[in-house]
């Protein structure tokens, strides 16, 4: 049998909320192949965001364990998840994070520096060349606060991309965007999830979002209450 990509096995996570401890994920089981197009979705405050950041080594469990690739990196020191955050895995934060001062090609390009990778022809190149396959390919000079939402977010996915990640995570994707540009974002995506074989989860409470789903994991109050593999 295929070791699954990532693995959550009876995972709890609490938060100290002054002499309490606050649940927010409550014994959560399941296995993500790789190539998978997921999404986990339900109400805010239902845990999805912490499960992403869990499995994303931004957080650590209170109990039970979370493989990645076979790796225990529940268990893992905090310069190993580092390292795994660094190399194996893409973000799409709902936020966007994306750098005012820097270009379309220099906000992707960043993660490269980050990686230690000084040949800047190479760099630039690779920037280019995902921009393009997202579609701003005419945009690369342009900062974050002359492109439309839609771009910017594109800009977010070419980075998330730059490193050849094995898996993406995205939160809340579509948070900022109208329907169209929604819809186009989360087309780009399966696409390149069938194109490159990445594995995609992301967090969301929008139906749109869970209708481009090809697995879609329900969560309320921490814990899954459905599990469902679609037809999309």
């Amino acid at each position: 049998m295929t070791t699954p990509q990532v693995r959550l096995n009876d995972v709890r996570k609490s938060y100290r909320n002054g002499k309490f401890d606050q649940p927010a994920v409550a014994g959560v089981s399941f296995s993500v192949q790789a190539g998978e197009f997921l999404s986990l979705a339900g109400p805010s405050g239902s845990g999805k965001t912490t499960l992403l950041n869990l499995i994303g080594c931004l957080d650590r469990p209170s109990q039970g364990s979370i493989f990645l690739d076979g790796e225990e990196i529940s268990a893992a020191l905090k310069n190993r998840l580092a390292d795994i955050r660094r190399r194996r895995i893409g973000f799409v934060f709902q936020s966007l994070n994306l750098i005012p001062v820097l270009s379309a090609w220099e906000n992707v390009e960043f993660p490269l520096i980050l990686e230690g990778i000084t040949d800047r022809r190479r760099r630039k190149e690779a920037a280019e060349s995902l921009l393009t396959t997202v579609g701003l390919g005419d945009c690369l000079q342009r900062r974050p606060a002359q492109l439309s939402g839609g771009q910017q977010q594109r800009v977010a996915i070419a980075r998330a991309l730059v490193k050849k990640p094995s898996l993406v995570l995205a939160d809340e994707p579509t948070a900022n965007l109208d329907s169209k540009n929604g819809e186009e974002i989360l087309a780009l995506m399966r696409e390149l999830n069938r194109a490159l074989g990445t594995t995609f989860i992301f967090s969301t409470h929008d139906r749109m979002v869970m209708d481009f789903a090809r697995r879609l994991i329900r969560i309320h109050d921490g814990r899954i209450t459905a599990d469902e593999r679609l037809d999309a």
